[in-house]
């Protein structure tokens, strides 16, 4: 792919080389596989997952039926304090420095699924989620409640070789206070066909990394994901992430790289967009709201103390969502009636 700069603030150079884990192959090659993709850039692709390709179909097909909708009906499922329903264009900014504009997408949020007369439902994150109508999309609801728990068994077979790739033990993630009572996230993401223009602050998505454990990533095959291995060099090389039909993509999240004392990688990655329209799925894995995440035992010595305080993950979690989301406030009128219906300023 020819290089491309912007200003000299960052390059475009290639197309990155991922390792590919295979969930039906030999555990200890796909160890091998994953400590290498995640010393190296904290990305890679999963296939054989046991999700088939026509259930996949049938979830983007549900997902472009809601993003066809028009914006006043989408706007009638305007994202909750809980992070549930629909985030509109320019509404999450990911990269203030460098982003003149919020990101040039729309999404859908759909969490765990907790009854409001639940106790459980008073934390971050869980409650009942906000769903379209059956009248206006039949099978949406039963559709994205599939994919949530299929995305989870997937989830959790990453996470044990994630363990042995950290000498842990295999079921380590496994435990209730980690996986066993996640908080997981199924985000729709729709770009809507924009060209992204990093010179003037302008990105489908700005550049970022996410925030808890690890993300699976499902993808249309249109090009628009980078990554950048080392964020501190200047000038910042990014490297596009091809989608492969069928697979996920992996990447590892800030807990993750706290856990591991930095030994693994969470790498920023930010999406441009080239004209066409696109569709991804990104489904964000996190431990329960109690868990303390902290150096591992086998991640650090008296060489490589600790490098950052323990923290509660719903702490965490809390703080990074309200640092990158607009408030809600700026869309009472919007909902309400009392005036047009637009992106953020």
């Amino acid at each position: 792919m020819e290089s491309q700069s912007c200003n000299g603030a960052f390059e475009v150079t290639k197309v990155s080389n991922l390792n590919c884990i295979d969930l039906s192959a030999d555990i200890q090659k796909s160890v091998t596989l994953l400590k290498q993709a995640c010393l190296d850039c904290g990305f890679f692709y999963v296939v054989n997952h046991g999700l088939s390709q026509e259930f996949m179909d049938e979830v983007f097909d549900q997902s472009r039926r809601f993003f066809t909708l028009p914006l006043r009906e989408k706007m009638k499922l305007l994202r909750n304090e809980k992070h549930r329903g629909y985030t509109p264009l320019l509404d999450e900014l990911l990269d203030p420095d460098n982003q003149v504009h919020g990101d040039y997408k729309e999404g859908y949020y759909i969490g765990v699924e907790v009854p409001g007369d639940d106790p459980e439902a008073n934390k971050p994150f869980y409650g009942p989620n906000i769903w379209p109508s059956t009248d206006i999309l039949p099978g949406w609801r039963d559709t994205m409640e599939k994919y949530h728990q299929k995305a989870l068994d997937v989830a959790k077979s990453v996470a044990r070789i994630i363990a042995l790739a950290l000498d842990l033990d295999i079921d380590f993630f496994d435990k209730p206070e980690m996986l066993g009572k996640p908080i997981t996230t199924v985000r729709l993401l729709h770009y809507g066909g924009d060209v992204s223009n990093p010179s003037e602050g302008m990105f489908g998505a700005g550049a970022h990394s996410d925030y808890g454990l690890i993300t699976l990533l499902a993808t249309d095959d249109v090009l628009g994901l980078q990554i950048c291995k080392d964020k501190n060099t200047k000038p910042q090389v990014w490297e596009y992430v091809p989608p492969i039909k069928g697979a996920f993509i992996v990447n590892l999240g800030d807990m993750l790289e706290r856990w591991s004392n930095c030994i693994f990688k969470s790498t920023l990655h930010r999406v441009l967009g080239n004209g066409q329209e696109r569709y991804s799925i990104a489904y964000f894995v996190e431990p329960s709201h109690e868990c303390l995440v902290e150096c591992l035992p086998s991640c650090k010595s008296e060489e490589n103390p600790p490098k950052f305080p323990p923290i509660k993950c719903a702490t965490y979690l809390s703080q990074r969502y309200k640092d990158t989301h607009a408030d809600l406030t700026v869309y009472k009128t919007q909902v309400s009636g009392g005036g047009p219906i637009t992106g953020c300023d």
